[in-house]
């Protein structure tokens, strides 16, 4: 019989809060698939569960390293960490690491089988990179391309791939849609940056906010905001897309809201805002979808 007490642990390690980012890159570009009647939906379940997989595995990776780095530790503000918490062994945290990456990677040859070994050399690097986020010699979240990461690899890549999977060639209306995919997958990032700033310092974590100061974070938010929101007015001036394609600036007030937060929130109150930017990206992407499908 499943131990819940375990298993509420475990769920709260995969950080279920910022799985959108895995979600959104695979709804956008299957629904651009399905605009052309090119979707696979076998296919695309596949390259979901893959996505999710991966963002869990890295999750659990930023989990298990952090603590070994020292960037965890009793005055994190955060959302609790299993390792750094005690919940979890550290062998225990690693193991889990690679049983998710090892099974991402397993379903990824379903993908691979179908869409050509370029596949493989995709889902590969997404693998090293997740865990090289806070892994390894030169860890990309300690050395301020955490960002960069996040944009590339939760926004074009993830985009960008799922539709080719799904039509078996590539689409330029799928790159300028990951681009807004990339923005709001970042902007979870900053919010979570910008909350552990002050802790994230002394342990040697060179965020943007560390290096540029938390200001840099603010100001980056609202950017992401603005290259999320030119998307869909690229899509109806540039690429003849109908006028419903921009349904999602009926979210707007939803923005602004999370821009009030940004700026006057303190950081101990800041996990509700990376919730709600979460939820932020959820909704504006329904509404990209749809306004993709009927435009």
């Amino acid at each position: 019989m499943i131990n819940r007490r375990k298993l509420k642990i475990w769920v709260q390690a995969a950080r279920p809060q910022t799985l959108a980012a895995a979600f959104v890159p695979v709804l956008i570009g299957a629904v651009l698939a399905a605009k052309n009647n090119q979707l696979n939906v076998a296919v695309t379940l596949m390259a979901l569960l893959c996505a999710f997989l991966i963002q869990i595995g890295t999750n659990f990776a930023n989990d298990y390293f952090d603590f070994v780095k020292g960037a965890d530790t009793d005055k994190r503000i955060g959302f609790k960490r299993a390792t750094a918490s005690g919940q979890v062994t550290q062998n225990q945290m690693l193991t889990a690491t690679v049983i998710t990456m090892g099974l991402a990677f397993i379903c990824g040859l379903y993908l691979v089988w179908h869409a050509g070994w370029f596949v493989l050399a995709i889902g590969i690097l997404c693998l090293l990179c997740g865990i090289l986020y806070t892994g390894g010699p030169f860890p990309l979240g300690y050395n301020g391309l955490g960002d960069i990461f996040v944009f590339l690899f939760f926004g074009i890549v993830a985009v960008t791939t799922t539709y080719y999977v799904n039509a078996l060639e590539w689409s330029l209306p799928s790159f300028w849609a990951s681009l807004a995919v990339g923005a709001l997958s970042t902007n979870i990032l900053v919010i979570n940056n910008l909350r552990d700033v002050e802790q994230d310092g002394p342990a040697g974590k060179n965020t943007l906010g560390v290096i540029f100061g938390e200001h840099v974070l603010r100001w980056e938010y609202l950017l992401m905001l603005l290259i999320a929101f030119s998307i869909p007015l690229h899509f109806f001036f540039r690429l003849n897309f109908g006028m419903v394609v921009l349904m999602p600036f009926l979210a707007l007030p939803f923005a602004g809201f999370l821009l009030y937060r940004v700026w006057n929130t303190p950081k101990v109150k800041l996990n509700k805002t990376l919730e709600r930017t979460a939820q932020f990206m959820m909704a504006f992407s329904i509404l990209f979808s749809i306004g993709i499908l009927l435009g």
